[in-house]
């Protein structure tokens, strides 16, 4: 019996972090598998996909400001998923934004609970995707969408960040503060460069070249 104990005993050295990943990651796994039938990616769709996931990624490593326990000011580097969203709809965009929210386990990570971590990084940034039910207005989508981030990464503070709140402050408004502030502010910067009329003509003209 101690012999088979033995076999499984390296389990034990696992990290809760690198556990919480796992997790993420086969929850991701049963999204996708739930949604394979629903959501048909053709080889235009995957290319813009991944497009906007690159893109996105590279100007998330310019950070107006970074705070300590995850989550930055960025120039923009959300828009390109709202984009693909607002091209191909809520399904898809769901999915690519989900993918992305797995680069940012990589890129930033900070976890202390697995519920946590699926909170501010696949869910989060899938809910992204919400921006795909307003196929006729960005902007609206851009608001909607950060709206789904914002609320994602205000149950993991309220539930799993209340020991940063100062002394005496409800862990409800800590979040609210936090994350009204961080994703707040990079929904704004996003609104306000997807209503430039240059950047929303150029948006509209490679959607026409997307869908057809």
């Amino acid at each position: 019996m101690s012999y088979i104990v033995s076999i499984f005993s390296d389990f034990t050295k696992i990290k809760p972090a690198t556990l919480s990943i796992i997790i993420a990651i086969l929850f991701a796994v049963f999204l996708f598998y739930i949604l394979r039938n629903s959501v048909k990616f053709n080889v235009k769709m995957l290319v813009y996909g991944g497009l906007a996931i690159a893109i996105s990624f590279v100007l998330s490593y310019i950070r107006f400001y970074h705070w300590p326990q995850g989550g930055s000011i960025t120039p923009a580097s959300m828009l390109p998923l709202f984009v693909f969203a607002y091209y191909y709809g809520a399904g898809p965009g769901i999915l690519v934004g989900m993918a992305y929210g797995m680069l940012q386990l990589i890129q930033d990570p900070y976890v202390v609970h697995w519920i946590q971590l699926l909170l501010d990084y696949p869910l989060a940034f899938g809910a992204l995707g919400l921006a795909g039910f307003f196929k006729k207005n960005l902007s609206l989508g851009v608001l909607v969408g950060g709206f789904g981030r914002f609320f994602s990464h205000f149950l993991s503070g309220v539930f799993f960040f209340a020991s940063y709140a100062p002394k005496g402050m409800n862990p409800v408004v800590y979040s609210l503060l936090v994350n009204g502030i961080l994703v707040g502010v990079e929904v704004l910067i996003c609104f306000v460069v997807s209503i430039i009329p240059q950047v929303r003509n150029a948006i509209d003209i490679v959607k026409k070249r997307a869908l057809a």
